[in-house]
């Protein structure tokens, strides 16, 4: 059985390269290069497999983490401010299109219950492409994007009422307890979300992050997954849907980010399996048999659920541009109604022929998806160009009034929250730059969340977390952390992520200064070299070098990457010239006895220069210090006199300030 899996993994994966990138080079959708390459592989392609269980099995896992991810992005705040969309837009959808649809086949000679049913399967629409769309598109969480996820949430609790009550159509009596039954496990399934949301997951993956172990961190999301999805699947409720609240659950810790980075390959991998699955399903040799019912079946169904979704987005009260998005993004039949079909047949609600037929619209009406979407997409900017009535270009219901967060634009991302990226938080807060802090310390992002510091968990270098962040609206990003390989892959993803953000990278490693730049840091900071150059600056300070030409001298140091630190010769100014210019001269500090002989007379009456050759550089009075001096300034006790002076003299003006004997 492991030989067949993986000889099976092989063919599909082996088999898909070409197909997808044929289609990427043509500008169409990975997902249609994938279920063509399952139409090629399977029972009624070329037979390449014929036992397609295995497949199937790891299809649902794919659909389980992609709603899995889809919970994590959204969160339960975000799902509450769709409840008008989910409720009314879903509810509207599905008792739309299960009507016309009823009335259609009862017309055509169908029975009420085969009609019914089949209305409601047909209004189900596929919850993983048109998610999966969604994400490759970065349009989850526009105004369409949420219409049809409110939807979609509707219509897969929905598909759990259409099984239990499939055997009704039938002519079987269903129990009324199994209805209030599956309500009280509803019920329950709310309550374990809300408090799994607020104590359990915060508190399990807080302990479990101390560890800092990669590993352990994975298993655990992957649990909590597959437990909230198993145990709604327990209550009958769907496995997609348990893993949505799975996601959704996760997402009110601060630990989401990094979840959905640790997620996001296995859900790529597992759902390219899903449609190369669905592909598969789809039987050549019964549409060729039925090809003209089939196609214009499915070109009937394209049609009408593209107007019922546009007309329920319009009952909801958005504009035209938004109606055609919604219609054309959900007129697909989606997989559960592949799963509800197969109980209706089970059940005898209709013929085994007419489920193939159903099977073949379904499967087509997927395959064409991709291309249903970009038609939409034309349809609503060439609708923008039109002269319209009001009613048709305003939004008569804001999602913004919902209290959609604001996001981050132009901020500056400080990575690591230690004493150096404490110090750029404080010096952006001083100067009013919007900043957003990754760190990987649980405990530290636990206490400065409570000090009300923008901060999320994560590890900088997953895609998701540097998302999480804002990378793409950010202007720098500043990397604290001296860790090499891992300053290497944030830098790599950063700039991937946003080609014109600004960073500046940390580095303990003298090696590592040049890759840093060629991966496309802007600005790479060496402890060493910064410690030497300020070491520096104090010596040249010492020995009376201007401040200027020290300054100068250090922007020469740092130019080129430290380059001049770092030849084989260093080629700077004669330092050790201009500090002999000095060497018969000293800076001392000397205070004013108040029985001294200059205590109460000015500078004048003792000639310091004159007498000495001793110059007063500056006078300390009470902390404060005075710098413009003339000969009229007199001097009074306690006061500290900064002084030039040649180094013989220095013990005669001690005698001076100090009290006579």
């Amino acid at each position: 059985m492991t030989s067949n899996l993986l000889t099976d993994l092989l063919i599909i994966f082996g088999l898909s390269i070409p197909v997808v990138y044929i289609f990427f080079r043509l500008k169409i959708s990975p997902l249609v290069g994938f279920l063509i390459a399952g139409i090629l592989a399977g029972p009624y392609g070329l037979g390449l497999i014929q036992e397609t269980e295995n497949i199937e099995v790891m299809s649902e896992i794919g659909v389980i983490l992609l709603l899995f991810s889809i919970g994590i992005e959204f969160s339960l705040r975000e799902l509450l401010k769709i409840k008008r969309i989910v409720l009314l837009g879903g509810g509207l959808q599905m008792s739309i299109t299960t009507v016309v649809v009823f009335f259609l086949l009862w017309r055509l000679g169908y029975s009420p219950e085969t009609a019914v049913f089949m209305g409601l399967i047909v209004a189900l629409s596929s919850t993983a492409i048109v998610l999966k769309l969604l994400q490759e598109k970065g349009e989850i969480y526009s105004a369409h994007g949420r219409i049809a996820l409110g939807i979609l949430i509707f219509q897969d609790i929905a598909a759990v009422l259409i099984i239990i009550l499939a055997p009704l159509l039938a002519g079987e009596a269903v129990v009324g307890s199994d209805l209030l039954d599956l309500l009280f496990r509803g019920i329950g399934l709310v309550l374990l979300t809300l408090v799994s949301a607020r104590y359990v997951v915060p508190f399990v993956l807080f302990h479990v992050a101390k560890t800092r172990n990669n590993e352990l961190f994975l298993l655990s999301i992957v649990v909590i997954g597959l437990a909230i999805a198993w145990l709604t699947s327990v209550a009958g409720l769907s496995l997609a849907l348990g893993a949505f609240l799975a996601g959704l659950i996760i997402s009110e810790s601060e630990y989401a980010a990094q979840a959905l980075g640790t997620v996001i390959p296995f859900k790529d991998m597992f759902m390219s399996i899903f449609f190369i699955s669905t592909g598969m399903m789809l039987n050549l040799g019964q549409m060729s048999t039925h090809l003209s019912l089939i196609l214009t079946a499915t070109v009937l169904v394209l049609v009408l659920k593209t107007a019922v979704n546009a007309l329920t987005t319009f009952f909801i009260g958005f504009p035209l541009h938004t109606m055609l998005l919604v219609g054309f993004s959900l007129a697909q039949v989606g997989e559960f109604s592949l799963v509800t079909a197969q109980v209706g047949f089970e059940n005898g609600i209709f013929s085994e022929t007419i489920y193939q037929e159903f099977l073949a619209v379904t499967v087509l009406s997927m395959v064409l998806t991709p291309f249903i979407t970009d038609l939409g997409y034309y349809s609503a900017v060439s609708s923008q160009q039109l002269s319209l009535p009001g009613i048709l270009t305003t939004n008569r219901y804001s999602l913004q009034d919902e209290g959609q967060e604001k996001k981050l634009e132009n901020h500056l991302i400080v990575i690591g929250y230690g004493v150096s990226g404490k110090n750029v938080g404080i010096a952006a807060q001083k100067v009013s730059i919007p900043y957003m802090v990754i760190e990987i310390n649980p405990e530290t992002v636990r206490q400065e969340k409570l000090n009300g510091i923008g901060i999320i968990y994560g590890d900088a270098a997953q895609k998701a977390v540097l998302e999480h962040a804002g990378i793409k609206n950010a202007r720098s990003i500043v990397i604290t952390a001296g860790n090499p390989v891992s300053t290497w892959q944030i830098i790599e993803v950063a700039k991937r992520l946003n080609p014109d953000i600004h960073i500046i990278a940390r580095t303990h490693f003298l090696d590592t200064i040049d890759s840093f730049y060629a991966l496309g840091a802007d600005e790479v900071i060496s402890d060493e070299f910064e410690c030497s150059i300020e070491l520096f600056s104090r010596v040249l300070n010492k020995y009376m070098v201007p401040v200027k030409e020290i300054e100068t001298m250090n922007t020469q140091l740092r130019a080129d990457h430290y380059r001049m630190l770092r030849g084989p010769e260093i080629q700077r100014k004669n330092v050790s010239g201009l500090s002999l210019d000095f060497s018969d001269v000293e800076i001392k500090s000397v205070r004013v006895e108040k029985q001294s002989e200059a205590a109460g007379k000015t500078l004048g009456n003792i000639d310091l220069r004159k007498k000495y050759g001793v110059t007063v550089l500056a006078i300390s009075r009470n902390h404060r210090l005075m710098y413009d001096l003339k000969a009229e300034t007199e001097l009074s006790p306690d006061d500290i006199l900064l002084v030039i002076s040649p180094p013989e003299q220095l013990e005669v003006i001690r005698e001076l300030f100090e009290n006579d004997a």
